[in-house]
């Protein structure tokens, strides 16, 4: 008992470096105060003892202005900063060498008496602010930006911003320590903008290359397209962003195949199950396909295949890092 409370305020001059003092620690921070009186609720909710584990949550919420739930599972090293406003479910589960800052929610999705609540990695840094819904896992390393609202999963390493949460760039190396550098997190949607109009001014430079030779790649009379025109096609649908990671369907692998099917143009290609934005990138690739083969007709064809673009976002990611 006396090593967990040595090495709880070893964490606290680790990850705050206003903390001057022993006395200071011990009387001064909120956060330590709460995950003490959490161990002790947290106790007796094991042992059955359910309203007085209740009763002292309710007094360290009351003193700390934190609020843990007895049944919520937590590591060792676990640091709340401030932590005013800070509120632990039920069923969360917090990894070793958590850093949580304040006006964080765990929060739960469901009625049901099941797990319902965030399963939290570890060496995970949660932003000022952050909310996460539902039984989500965020992976070991992950850092949640300030304000974010997480209700999908979250890779290893990888870094969430906006409402509602999107990831970041690529996964990055961990560095020793806590990286407090909060404000210089990337912005996915200045990211995806810069894409845009960066490939904006490419698609400008080559219309009068692709207007010299679109009768030479229009697929008329062929019975397989060539590879001048499968590659142009693809090239443009370059162009079309999948919204939820901000990369290009091309580059996620959504493109499986482009083929003459007898009436025109067939474009095969995979999407999330349930994908909200299905009619909108079903048109965006109509589109682009009718600027490169002109007047041929244009079919796209959605393949039942079970896809995931935050999975293919990461090994596309891990594959650029490497």
């Amino acid at each position: 008992m006396l090593s967990r409370i040595r090495e709880d305020i070893r964490t606290v001059f680790a990850e705050d470096p206003a903390a001057r003092t022993m006395w200071e620690v011990l009387t001064c921070y909120p956060g330590l105060h709460a995950i003490w009186l959490h161990r002790v609720a947290h106790f007796l909710w094991q042992r059955g003892l359910f309203f007085f584990g209740r009763l002292i949550s309710h007094f360290s919420r009351w003193l700390t202005g934190i609020e843990v739930h007895p049944g919520a599972r937590i590591g060792r090293r676990f640091f709340v900063d401030h932590g005013m406003g800070v509120v632990i479910g039920e069923t969360a589960e917090i990894g070793d060498d958590v850093l949580m800052y304040q006006g964080v929610v765990l929060g739960g999705t469901s009625l049901e008496k099941t797990k319902r609540h965030p399963t939290i990695g570890n060496k995970v840094v949660v932003g000022t602010g952050a909310t996460i819904l539902g039984p989500i896992a965020v992976g070991d390393g992950a850092k949640i930006g300030a304000g974010s609202v997480v209700i999908k999963p979250v890779p290893p390493g990888a870094t969430i911003v906006g409402v509602p949460g999107r990831m970041a760039g690529a996964a990055r190396e961990q560095k020793p320590g806590a990286d407090l550098e909060h404000g210089k997190l990337p912005d996915p949607v200045l990211r995806t903008l810069s894409e845009a109009l960066d490939r904006q001014s490419l698609l400008e430079e080559r219309v009068r290359e692709l207007e010299e030779t679109l009768l030479q790649v229009k697929p008329v009379a062929e019975s397989k397209l060539s590879p001048a025109c499968e590659a142009a096609i693809r090239q443009a649908l370059k162009g079309v962003l999948d919204p939820e990671v901000g990369i290009n369907i091309v580059d996620l692998g959504m493109i499986r195949e482009i083929v003459l099917n007898g009436r025109g143009v067939e474009v095969r290609m995979v999407l999330c199950p349930g994908c909200s934005l299905a009619a909108h990138l079903i048109e965006q690739v109509r589109r682009k396909v009718s600027s490169v083969v002109g007047d041929e007709p244009v079919e796209v064809v959605l393949l039942d295949e079970p896809w995931d673009c935050t999975e293919a976002a990461s090994r596309l990611a891990m594959e650029v890092r490497a």
